[in-house]
């Protein structure tokens, strides 16, 4: 089963980091050539443990929908996504985020995800698949990045202060 495990610095707290990651709305944003909508479950804001959004997008030309639950949740160091129902056979987002220093974030993505249909799904998931969607994934994780080091949060967060 392809995983994919990708690391990103960013330079800001790691709350706003956390919370940017769990923004159904800073999602859309970062998946609009995608055409990515929220259409049911948690459609804006933040979405929390024991939660679900069901997504549809288009990808490779074709309309997918997915439906995702939020099965671990531990702010603001860790999340888990993993499909409840969708294309997929499979498919598991960790995201654990960590404080190195004052203001600097690590968050670290591990996502495993499998296709169906047997050994022909397991040749397109790492043909094509696995680098499409490590690529996807950092598109939104410089998305969250440039967010998160800049006033932009504001956009799609409510300052806790």
């Amino acid at each position: 089963m392809p995983i994919i495990t990708l690391s990103t610095i960013i330079n800001a707290p790691i709350e706003r980091v956390f919370d940017l990651s769990t923004s159904i709305d800073l999602h859309k944003l970062s998946a609009s050539k995608t055409q990515e909508q929220a259409i049911a479950g948690v459609t804006s804001g933040l979405i929390k443990l024991d939660e679900t959004v069901t997504w549809k997008a288009k990808h490779f030309g074709i309309w997918f929908k997915m439906k995702v639950g939020i099965t671990a949740y531990n702010r603001p160091t860790m999340f888990v996504d993993e499909m409840l129902e969708g294309n997929f056979a499979f498919m598991k987002h960790v995201h654990e985020f960590e404080q190195p220093e004052p203001d600097q974030t690590l968050m670290k993505d591990s996502f495993e995800f499998r296709s169906p249909f047997g050994v022909f799904g397991k040749v397109v998931d790492h043909l094509i698949l696995k680098n499409y969607l490590r690529n996807f994934i950092q598109e939104r994780n410089q998305v969250i990045k440039k967010f998160a080091e800049t006033d932009n949060w504001k956009q799609v967060l409510i300052d806790p202060k």
